[in-house]
């Protein structure tokens, strides 16, 4: 069955930096992204690649995130780097794969940016 398995995420001061990265198998993606979702907030997307070079980011992290994907065989794994770091970024963060028309998501791991 699908599996994402999250890593990453914890606590660090604004202007630091943080890496996420997601571990995808059991399944062909067509792509994976980063979610995020803030205290009261809607979930929304961060940065979705769909090859090497093939991306898109949302305007607040454009310039500061940087995703990147790795496959072999049997596993996908999807970094998200992030340099810059605001508090505003503070959010649980959730790995997203897609799969014939069907999302997968993380469990989601804690980014809080302190100021």
């Amino acid at each position: 069955q699908v599996q994402l398995v999250e890593s990453g995420g914890g606590l660090v001061q604004a202007g630091g930096s943080l890496r996420l990265s997601c571990a995808a198998s059991g399944s062909i993606f067509s792509f994976m992204g980063w979610y995020r979702q803030a205290p009261g907030k809607q979930r929304e997307l961060v940065a979705r690649i769909w090859s090497p070079g093939n991306t898109n980011y949302a305007d607040s992290v454009k310039g500061r995130f940087t995703i990147s994907i790795s496959r072999d065989y049997a596993k996908n794994t999807v970094l998200l780097q992030m340099n810059s770091l605001k508090p505003e970024d503070t959010a649980v963060y959730y790995c997203n794969a897609r799969s014939s028309s069907v999302d997968y998501w993380g469990q989601g791991t804690q980014v809080t940016v302190s100021s």
